[in-house]
């Protein structure tokens, strides 16, 4: 009879249950379990089956066999029951997983990726197994830590890489120097922005309501960023500009020059080798007198080719696409505005990159 089955919790046994719903860091069918014993505890409010079940919204089944199971076994077995099916035996050797792994890895033609069930119809048809469901595909390659359903991209050197090296350990000898107020080492770089405007106007933040947008919005062309970083002491500095032209970073590095470092005698500036980064630009845009000038106080040294993540400003500008320009943003002149406030407030906290070669 399920009434045989009475629990008697110790005050250890009831305190450790207690801790246990009070964390609520565990599953769920667990907790479930804690708040059955604890109301069918007979030195406690010893509800019946009908009660708990109405109160804590399971069947009288699992309320019987939660306390068969404490009987039977204790606290932590009925607790941490296994469900029937999670104790069956996997029904792949391991001959036949590697075959699964091998047909994860070269999909067949028309495919561009095996899906888990025409994994399993491969399976069969190529006789490794009689039958496979498709959850049992599923749990081989995440056993095997195998996942056909993603993809990764990443930047692979040259085979000839010495140019690469030859860069890459420039710019990190720069960034290895100690800070000298004279010699600054500086990164700079741009990044372009789309002046993107709601047609409707949002609803904003309420409690209990989440800020609403329309999907429907305009395109109002793009602009560009402008941005420096000093790694050493985390001064930066941004513009937002129009555009990216030679004429628009020649002004943008006389800023730099005359503006930011007047003192420095020499300016060491990390860049990528877009074809804007040039002294040459300065010569387009400005009076040969005044071009040298400012050629004078500048060394330029570029990132490997395909390696324009050695540019430190790089971190820059994904915080600056996080916490700045992940919303709507439709006039340039909004864009200029916010920009150069976040920029403001991040020098004013004195925020600075750490990042480490080893």
């Amino acid at each position: 009879m399920k009434l045989r089955y009475a629990v008697y919790l110790d005050d250890e046994q009831r305190d450790a249950l207690k801790r246990l719903l009070s964390a609520g860091k565990t599953h769920a069918r667990r907790l479930t379990h804690a708040r059955i014993l604890l109301a069918a505890d007979k030195n406690g409010p010893a509800h019946s089956d009908q009660e708990i079940v109405e109160f804590l919204h399971v069947s009288d089944n699992t309320a019987f066999r939660v306390r068969k199971r404490f009987v039977e076994g204790g606290l932590e077995h009925a607790l941490n029951h296994m469900h029937p099916q999670h104790l069956k035996p996997h029904t792949l050797s391991p001959e036949a997983e590697a075959h699964l792994i091998a047909l994860a890895c070269t999909p067949e033609k028309g495919q561009s990726r095996m899906s888990l069930r025409l994994l399993a119809d491969k399976m069969v048809e190529l006789g490794h197994v009689e039958t496979v469901s498709h959850e049992t595909v599923r749990k081989a390659p995440e056993k095997n830590a195998l996942k056909p359903h993603l993809k990764e991209q990443w930047v692979i050197p040259p085979l000839q890489n010495a140019a690469f090296v030859a860069a890459m350990e420039d710019v990190l000898d720069l960034y290895a120097r100690p800070y000298n107020a004279f010699f600054p080492v500086v990164c700079f770089d741009e990044r372009p922005c789309q002046l993107i405007d709601d047609v409707m106007t949002p609803l904003p933040l309420k409690p209990g309501q989440p800020e609403r947008f329309d999907d429907e919005y305009v395109r109002n062309g793009t602009a560009n960023v402008f941005g420096m970083l000093e790694p050493l002491t985390g001064r930066r500095w941004l513009r937002v500009t129009e555009q990216r032209t030679k004429r628009d970073f020649a002004h943008a590095i006389k800023h730099v020059v005359n503006v930011l470092y007047p003192e420095a005698v020499l300016i060491r500036v990390v860049l990528d080798n877009l074809n804007t980064h040039s002294l040459a630009a300065l010569y387009e845009t400005f009076p040969a007198a005044e071009a040298r000038c400012l050629a004078k106080k500048l060394e330029f040294h570029f990132t490997p080719k395909r390696g324009s993540w050695l540019n430190a400003v790089e971190i820059e500008f994904a915080a600056l696409s996080k916490q700045c320009l992940d919303r709507r943003i439709g006039r340039i002149e909004r864009l200029r505005e916010e920009v150069e406030a976040w920029c403001e407030r991040r020098n004013a906290r004195g925020v600075k990159v750490e990042w480490r070669f080893t």
